[in-house]
């Protein structure tokens, strides 16, 4: 059984983070795995986002490394570049952390972030 509490804080954090993204995304599970998306706002947004010592612009920093380094997440990227910008880091903050990642990464996946970055960018100033 899923934890009430942990569901209602977790939407509270992921409305906070994600806004209308985070949304969509739980709305893409609801016809083919709800509880997936019951267990992503309860855990990752309900416990681990609302651990102490990390401010939420720390951990979407930390999670477009994370991403960025799995390679084949451009969706969950874009995702939390939004993310990012919601929670108040800026474009060069995002663009600075992926070029961060060069020397652990490499010039591919790097530039794979940054790409998508550009697109998120992009949209955003047609909007």
């Amino acid at each position: 059984m899923l934890n009430e509490k942990l569901q209602q804080r977790g939407l509270r954090t992921l409305n906070r983070i994600d806004g209308e993204q985070g949304k969509a995304v739980m709305r893409t599970l609801e016809d083919i795995a709800p509880d997936l998306g019951k267990y992503i706002i309860g855990f990752a947004f309900g416990e681990i986002y609302n651990r102490p010592h990390l401010d939420l612009q720390q951990r979407e920093l930390i999670t477009l490394a994370v991403l960025a380094a799995q390679g084949g997440c451009e969706k969950q990227l874009g995702v939390h570049i939004h993310a990012a910008l919601n929670v108040g880091l800026s474009r060069e903050q995002i663009v600075e952390t992926f070029i961060h990642c060069t020397c652990y990464l490499g010039f591919p996946k790097v530039l794979n972030a940054i790409f998508i970055a550009k697109e998120i960018f992009n949209d955003l100033c047609e909007n």
